[in-house]
């Protein structure tokens, strides 16, 4: 039988990893989130006044649990939490790093972070322009306040539509797959932006909890960028890695 032959029957048997069957799930519940939210703008749309001001604190609403939901997630983001998280996103601490044995070779380092920053910001423009336009459109009352909302809750689903199925992000990033991304948590900064235009409690403490999270992870790219990348962190490599939360792109180089 042709070696290419095996190999593909063989990736074809490789079974789902807990993390990948983990997320997979978590897809599941984030798609009925969604349909959720549908049913509510349709059928209860005073559920979504929690966005107005302060009213987060007057009434109850199930948008309180997303709310939570959401904070849950980040703050996880910004704590060293081991075998719960996906590697990817926890890779900046030093309880998931593992040194290469032989010397590094720092300069290789340094052009490394300096390409994928660089890769990493002209996504952020692209980012930006996207808020920006979503802005002008709330700023004309072409969508409101619960419009937003279900931006930010369909980005919550594209989110793990990227980790799973495909990323356009990587078309820019050029990495070959999640755990070694660069921007991994990037994900709550790049899901509430929307809500900048929206103002009250609800959506400014997501900002700024996403703005957090997003700052903690740039400043350990700067201050340790030895535990983004593969040839210094050992734990990165395809051949260590645990959570094989791997796409199509990565299996090909398994």
């Amino acid at each position: 039988m042709p070696k290419d032959i095996t190999r593909d029957k063989n990736r074809e048997k490789r079974p789902i990893s807990k993390t990948r069957r983990q997320y997979i799930l978590k897809l599941i519940g984030r798609i009925a989130i969604f349909i959720g939210c549908i049913y509510l703008c349709i059928q209860s749309p005073q559920s979504f006044e929690i966005l107005n001001g302060y009213e987060f604190f007057h009434s109850f609403s199930v948008l309180h649990i997303l709310w939570v939901i959401w904070m849950l997630d980040m703050f996880l983001q910004i704590v060293p939490v081991k075998n719960k998280i996906a590697l990817g996103s926890q890779k900046l601490f030093a309880n998931r790093f593992r040194p290469i044995r032989e010397k590094i070779n720092y300069k290789a380092l340094r052009d490394y972070v300096v390409t994928t920053t660089k890769a990493a910001y002209k996504i952020f423009i692209l980012w930006t322009l996207l808020i920006v336009a979503i802005g002008i459109l709330y700023h004309n009352n072409i969508i409101d306040k619960t419009g937003i909302f279900m931006i930010t809750v369909f980005f919550y689903v594209c989110d793990l539509i990227c980790v799973l199925i495909w990323c356009p992000f990587r078309l820019i990033m050029k990495n070959k797959c999640c755990t070694t991304c660069r921007i991994f948590n990037w994900d709550h900064l790049m899901m509430f932006t929307p809500f900048i235009s929206v103002g009250g409690f609800y959506a400014t403490s997501l900002v700024v909890m996403a703005i957090l999270a997003w700052l903690v992870w740039e400043l350990c790219v700067m201050l340790y960028p030895e535990r983004f990348w593969e040839k210094t962190n050992l734990s990165l490599k395809c051949s260590e890695c645990t959570d094989k939360l791997c796409t199509q792109y990565c299996q090909k180089l398994r």
